[in-house]
């Protein structure tokens, strides 16, 4: 048996919240890496729907759910949801979730950053959720973050505190905001303490022993390979490293305990905010898309860009990010289309390329050069095994692992986890 890594293969928003739930069933931890509450996982189990941004997807199974360092932890929207779950018959407690002591929180400070910032772009603004991730995390790398760990003493928190607002008020002045007090925020703090320390544990320790038990240990990670801060489309990206890579780094174990890693990708490409897409659809076609896919996020309920599958940008989202093989999601919501486009190639001041620049002028000025394909106009909703799928639909997944160089292990036909054609088990690899 293998420890699994799933990572979102395109912009984010690819399916992960159903796959990660279909294989925590057969993982003994789950734990998220990366990110914050601005990623949203949607899983329906035994038709109810459940809605998480901070909590790994185990949750839900009972399995025990490690949030790692690599995540800025929002406290109050934690424990929000928390209760939001636990109304709906799941049990959090600290025998069930673990948050690692060395992971940074996210405090109001940086949301009304975030904002202020947005708002202070105007047209050139990136996209962000709002709720102060990309701030919370320059603290990190700046190295005056609060960390959980710093709840247990006030005098650090204190301390800590009077160092974050030296800056963040430099920057409120220079936005015309009102400065913040630093009573408020330690005051909090200490609120805050006594309800999130009792889940705060060295989860490293914690996972290191799993893995010296045998456990199978499944690291979910958010958002996709192209808003990797590194990789992705920069500046219109998240604020953390969103490849398979960072499954060591933000839980504390070394990379030898990541064995397979699975892509999650769409049959075709959708994004969220601002940034460059260029295979999007702004005909009938990516209206189609949109509303058979249901295409609005999860936590901030925008509606997503929608477009053809973009097997240029995926092939590279596997080779940087070290993907074994990819869950290919959505493939009914292709079912009434006459034909489908695939983007092969991109052509770039009049020369073919077959990878996805690094700049920000060549991202903004490719145009994709597509392959087409039949479609089938039959359903595959709820397809459990290929003899379900149409030939034309057998052909267009055998034609997209091709162009990505990379075998599809799994494959759902709708948001059900029954609906999952198994072809390759990853944690048996």
């Amino acid at each position: 048996m293998t420890n699994v890594a799933v990572v979102g293969a395109q912009w984010g928003d690819e399916g992960k919240g159903k796959v990660v739930d279909w294989l925590s069933e057969r993982a003994d931890v789950v734990v998220r890496f990366q990110g914050g509450h601005n990623a949203g996982h949607t899983l329906v189990v035994d038709g109810q729907t459940y809605k998480l941004s901070l909590l790994p997807s185990g949750t839900v199974r009972g399995k025990p759910s490690v949030i790692g360092n690599g995540v800025v932890i929002d406290a109050r929207a934690l424990l929000e949801e928390i209760e939001r779950v636990r109304a709906q018959g799941v049990r959090v407690d600290p025998d069930v979730l673990f948050i690692a002591d060395n992971a940074c929180l996210i405090l109001p400070l940086h949301r009304n950053l975030d904002l202020a910032r947005e708002e202070a772009a105007g047209t050139a603004k990136i996209g962000t959720t709002g709720r102060g991730i990309g701030p919370a995390y320059e603290d990190k790398v700046a190295r005056r973050a609060i960390r959980v760990c710093d709840l247990k003493d006030p005098d650090t928190v204190s301390f800590k505190v009077e160092r974050l607002l030296a800056h963040h008020n430099a920057l409120l002045r220079g936005l015309g905001q009102p400065e913040l007090d630093g009573e408020d925020i330690v005051s909090e703090l200490t609120d805050l303490a006594p309800q999130i320390l009792p889940y705060a544990v060295a989860t490293w320790e914690k996972l290191d022993d799993a893995r010296r038990d045998g456990q199978r240990i499944l690291f979910e990670g958010a958002q996709g390979a192209m808003l990797d801060l590194d990789h992705g489309t920069y500046p219109y990206v998240t604020s953390s490293n969103t490849v398979a890579g960072q499954a060591a780094v933000g839980s504390g174990l070394g990379p030898a305990a990541v064995g397979y890693v699975l892509g999650i990708t769409k049959s075709y490409t959708t994004r969220v905010g601002s940034g460059p897409f260029p295979t999007e659809l702004e005909d009938e076609v990516g209206k189609t898309l949109g509303q058979r896919g249901r295409e609005f996020g999860t936590v901030t309920g925008r509606q997503r860009r929608c477009g053809w599958f973009d097997a240029v940008m995926v092939r590279q989202a596997i080779k940087v990010g070290g993907i074994t093989g990819i869950a290919l999601t959505k493939l009914d919501v292709l079912d009434t289309l006459t034909e489908l486009k695939v983007c092969i190639a991109y052509e770039l001041n009049g020369e073919r390329i077959t990878r996805f620049p690094a700049s920000m002028a060549d991202q903004a000025a490719v145009v994709p050069v597509y392959e087409t394909l039949d479609g089938w106009r039959q359903s595959t909703q709820g397809a459990r095994s290929w003899a379900d799928l149409p030939a034309e639909a057998i052909k267009y997944i055998r034609r997209v692992e091709e162009l990505i160089e990379a075998p599809v292990a799994l494959l759902s036909t709708s948001p059900e986890r029954e609906d999952t054609i198994l072809v390759r088990d990853p944690f048996a690899d």
